[in-house]
């Protein structure tokens, strides 16, 4: 475990752009990843953490309930910046998924099961198999109530140093970045997962 006053650290953080960030936190370990759902924004995390580490993990936990267009965007982005992709799935297939689970909905009792073995099981893995010490993210202020308690800095339940350099930016700032630097935006994005903007996926929980 890295030990930081993150607290301190946080307030000298937030002056810094997310490139300074990126460089700083990379220098901190060689046992680094970066995840993603190639979400809405992703490719701006993913982007600019290609330009300072081009071999850095990217995990992806494909729940196998991505749309066409997520699977494309995630094509577009692995391929445009070479990415280090581990990607992990379920250990069941989708059909079997579906047949002794189903895909609830967030108010089903199989809810939780569902997000277990689609999403949780697949990501815990990738933490036992990839063995972190940081753990860039692309969490941000004002998505959940977890989030607001967060910082460009925190630390995971298992004592995972998670580094957010794009924490304080708005969805409008996003966009401007995305515009500035011709960035695609994943706009159909949807996690089975999530299913509401307002809730967790599950992840950060971990």
């Amino acid at each position: 475990m890295i030990e930081l006053d993150i607290e301190k650290l946080n307030k000298k953080l937030r002056d810094k752009s997310p490139d300074q960030i990126i460089e700083w936190a990379l220098g901190l370990s060689n046992k680094k990843i970066v995840t993603t759902s190639f979400g809405v924004y992703s490719a701006i995390l993913l982007s600019t953490i290609s330009k300072h580490d081009n071999n850095i993990n990217v995990v992806w936990c494909d729940t196998l309930y991505n749309l066409p267009s997520t699977y494309d965007h995630a094509s577009s982005l692995i391929e445009k910046y070479r990415l280090n992709i581990k990607k992990y799935q379920p250990l069941i297939s989708k059909q079997e998924v579906e047949k002794t689970i189903g895909l609830p909905n967030v108010e089903d009792d199989n809810h939780a099961v569902f997000s277990e073995v689609v999403k949780l099981e697949p990501f815990r893995r990738a933490l036992e198999e990839t063995d972190p010490e940081v753990w860039f993210t692309n969490i941000r202020v004002r998505q959940t109530e977890l989030r607001d308690k967060k910082d460009i800095l925190s630390y995971s339940k298992n004592g995972i140093l998670k580094v957010s350099p794009f924490y304080w930016w708005t969805d409008a700032d996003l966009d401007v970045y995305l515009k500035e630097n011709n960035l695609p935006k994943n706009y159909d994005y949807f996690d089975p997962i999530k299913a509401l903007q307002n809730r967790e996926c599950g992840i950060h929980l971990q």
